[in-house]
C-alpha cells in the first residue's frame, strides 16, 4: 500500500490564527483526503511553534505567564479542525508534548555525533519576528524584508551548525529532484541560495536572551535550543523519534511520500536547514516540499502583526465553511500572492456554489421528482443523444484532477473539477428535458439518469475539497426506498456582511 505522510508548517503563537495559515491547513486537508480516498494510507500532521522569543514577548506585554499565552493561542489553532472541517490524524505543541523534547535532544545528539555542532562568539543582525539572523546584504534599506522592521544587534556565544557541509550534497539532491520543491521557481530560489554559498547558522540562544523559555541544549543548560532547530525536528518528534520510534519507522522511514507544506518565507529553513540536519543525522530527507505564496490583504501580506490578520474560524461562522474552503481552493494560484476581500468570497460562493453547482443539483432532482415521481430513471440502450459531452468529461476529469493535485496544484485541480459542474449545466440546456418529458420522448430516462449520475460524480470528487458539500450532494441524489429526498437548497446565496 502507498504511504504518503503530509505535514504544514507549525506556527508561532504569540496570537490566533490568520486565515494565511488556514491557506496551508486546507491544502494539505485537501491533499489527505485525496490520498485516502485513493486507497493510500495516509498521516497528516499540524501543530503548534512554542518555544519562541516571539511568544516570550507577547506574554511579556499582556502581562501574563508564557505557557498561560501558549496554551490559550494554541487551543485556538487546534480548534480550527471544526471550523474548516480538517482530518490531521496528528497535532503537536512544542512546548508540552512530551514526544517533542526528546526528539529534539536526539536529532542533537546524532548530529552532534557527527561532528556538525560546534561553538563560537557571534555578532549579527537579529529579527525577532523571524527569529533569523540576517546580513547587511539580506536586508531592504536596512529593514527585514518580511517585517519591515530594523533588527537588532546580537552579540553572544552560541552553537552553530556546519550548513557549508552539506552544500554541494543539498545541491544535487534538488537538482536531481531526488528531493522536490515545487514549484519550480521556488526550486531555482533554493538552488541560487546554494549557489551563493551556504554559512554555519546558529542553533542555540542564550537561556538569558531566551528568557529561560526553550529545549535546553543537550549537555550545555546554559543555552536552548534554537526555535527553528526545535520546530523542524516537529515531523520527526511526532512520531515518537529518540523514544518508541515504531510510528517513525511507519511514516518516515516507510513511507513512499514525505510531504512538507511551507509559505514562501521560511523555505530557507525547510528546503535548506532541514534537510542539511536530516543529513548530518543519517535520517531519511522529505520527498517533496510545496511552497506556496502569500494571502494579501489590499496587497499587504497577511499578519498578525502588521494588523492584517483575518480570523479564519470567525470568516467560516459568518459566511460557512463551504465558502472559505472553495475561496482559498479555487482562487489561490500555485504562484504568485492572492489578494482576499470578502467580496471575492461572496462572488465566488456565490456564483460556483449556489449558482452553478447547488442550480444544478436541484434541477436535476426536481426534474427527476418531476418527470419519474422521484425514482431514479432506468436508462435504455447507449448513451442518451445530447449527453455525450458530460459522459467524456465526468470519465477523463478525475485523471486530471489527480494529476494536478500531484503537482500541488490546486486551482487547477478545483477548475477541472469545476468542468463537470459546467458541462452538466450545458448538457441541461442542450437535451432540454422538459421538451423530452412533453413529448414523451423515450430519451428522457436516459439523459436523467446521466445527468443524476453526473452529480453524483461531482459529489464524489469535491469530497477532499469540500467535504460537507460532497456529503449533502451524495445525500441528495441518493435514492432512500426507491425514492430521492425533496430537492432543497445546498448553500446558501451568501450577502455582505463586515468581519470584525
Amino acid at each position: 500500500m502507498t504511504r504518503s505522510y503530509i505535514t504544514t508548517t507549525i506556527p508561532f503563537v504569540n496570537a490566533r490564527p490568520h486565515l494565511g495559515f488556514a491557506l496551508e491547513l486546507v491544502q494539505a486537508d485537501v491533499l489527505a483526503r485525496h490520498r485516502r480516498l485513493a486507497g493510500h494510507e495516509v498521516r497528516f500532521l499540524t501543530g503548534t511553534d512554542e518555544n519562541s522569543l516571539k511568544n516570550v514577548l507577547a506574554a511579556e506585554a499582556e502581562g501574563i505567564g508564557v505557557q498561560e499565552l501558549v496554551d490559550r493561542n494554541a487551543t485556538a489553532f487546534e480548534r480550527l479542525r471544526g471550523p474548516l472541517e480538517l482530518s490531521f490524524d496528528d497535532f503537536i505543541r512544542t512546548s508540552s508534548d512530551p514526544r517533542h523534547q526528546v526528539g529534539v535532544e536526539r536529532l542533537w545528539e546524532r548530529c552532534a555525533a557527527a561532528g556538525d555542532l560546534y561553538r563560537k562568539h557571534y555578532e549579527g543582525l537579529y529579527c525577532v519576528g523571524c527569529e533569523q539572523f540576517y546580513t547587511v546584504d539580506d536586508l531592504t534599506d536596512g529593514r527585514c524584508p518580511e517585517h519591515g522592521t530594523e533588527p537588532q544587534l546580537v552579540a553572544e556565544e552560541n552553537w552553530f551548525f556546519r550548513l557549508s557541509r552539506y552544500a554541494e550534497t543539498l545541491r544535487e539532491l534538488i537538482s536531481s529532484n531526488r528531493l522536490r520543491v515545487v514549484p519550480a521557481s521556488r526550486r531555482n530560489e533554493v538552488l541560487s541560495l546554494i549557489a551563493g554559498g551556504l554559512h554555519d547558522f546558529s542553533v542555540s540562544r542564550s537561556q538569558q536572551r531566551a528568557r529561560g523559555w526553550g529545549i535546553p541544549v543537550p549537555g550545555d543548560p546554559d543555552q536552548v535550543v534554537y526555535v527553528w532547530w526545535d520546530a523542524l525536528g516537529n515531523y520527526v518528534t511526532s512520531l515518537g523519534y529518540g523514544a518508541d520510534e515504531t510510528a517513525f519507522d511507519k511514516w518516515w522511514t516507510g513511507s513512499n511520500h514525505r510531504i512538507h507544506l511551507a509559505g514562501k518565507g521560511v523555505i530557507r529553513f525547510h528546503a535548506v536547514y532541514w534537510p542539511a540536519i536530516l543529513l548530518s543525522a543519517g535520517l531519511p530527507l522529505p520527498t517533496a516540499i510545496f511552497v506556496h505564496d502569500y494571502l494579501t490583504v489590499d496587497g499587504r501580506k497577511l499578519s498578525k502583526s502588521s494588523g492584517t490578520a483575518i480570523d479564519p474560524a470567525a470568516l467560516a461562522a459568518e459566511f460557512g465553511v463551504d465558502a472559505v474552503r472553495w475561496w482559498l481552493i479555487r482562487e489561490v494560484p500555485r504562484t504568485g500572492d492572492a489578494d482576499f476581500t470578502v467580496d471575492r468570497l461572496i462572488s465566488r460562493a456565490n456564483t460556483d456554489l449556489a449558482g452553478g453547482l447547488g442550480n444544478l443539483v436541484n434541477r436535476v432532482v426536481s426534474m427527476i421528482h418531476r418527470y419519474c415521481d422521484g425514482r431514479v430513471p432506468t436508462p435504455i440502450g447507449g448513451v442518451a443523444a445530447g449527453t455525450e459531452e458530460l459522459v467524456r468529461v465526468f470519465d477523463d476529469k478525475p485523471c486530471e484532477i489527480a494529476e494536478f493535485l500531484a503537482e500541488f496544484d490546486f486551482r487547477r485541480a478545483a477548475a477541472a473539477l469545476w468542468s463537470i459542474v459546467e458541462a452538466a449545466n450545458r448538457c441541461i440546456e442542450t437535451t432540454r428535458p422538459w421538451e423530452l418529458a412533453r413529448d414523451r420522448s423515450p430519451e428522457l430516462d436516459g439523459v436523467l439518469w446521466t445527468l443524476l449520475e453526473s452529480c453524483l460524480a461531482i459529489g464524489a470528487e469535491l469530497e477532499p475539497f469540500l467535504p460537507g458539500a460532497s456529503a449533502r450532494i451524495k445525500e441528495q441524489c441518493t435514492a432512500s426506498n426507491g425514492v430521492l429526498p425533496a430537492a432543497t437548497p445546498l448553500f446558501p446565496r451568501l450577502d455582505h456582511k463586515s468581519i470584525q
